[in-house]
């Protein structure tokens, strides 16, 4: 089997799609969120304010999909179900919690730049 080059630049890569996933809000949130430990999901849903319950399943039906988040069933009366970071989640902390650093410290300055910009236009 060839293996292929991942190249984002390019417009078929695979590779595009995983940063799809990366690079998206509630993505960077649930992952954020899910670094203390395992959560259920009304839990998820108040850490991560304003996230719509239709938007915080498809996110973690997403995880779920791509490797990044583990759903635990847990045999009880009614069924308690926790999310978890898997080790492919836990990889993705560090760049996430980079980029949340990151609109946390410029966050000011981008609003600034985007008021100059609209009292410009």
């Amino acid at each position: 089997m060839t293996e292929i080059p991942f190249d984002p630049y390019r417009r078929a890569c695979p590779s595009r799609t995983v940063l799809d996933r990366l690079a998206d809000r509630w993505t960077v949130l649930v992952i954020g969120a899910l670094d203390a430990g395992p959560l259920r999901f009304s839990q998820l849903a108040q850490r991560v304010d304003g996230v719509s319950q239709k938007m915080l399943t498809q996110t973690l039906r997403g995880l779920e999909r791509d490797g990044l988040v583990e759903r635990t069933v847990h045999a009880e009366v009614p069924p308690r179900v926790e999310y978890a970071l898997t080790r492919a989640g836990r990889g993705a902390l560090e760049p996430l919690c980079a980029l949340e650093r990151w609109a946390l410290e410029h966050a000011a300055e981008v609003l600034a730049a985007r008021e100059a910009y609209d009292a410009r236009h």
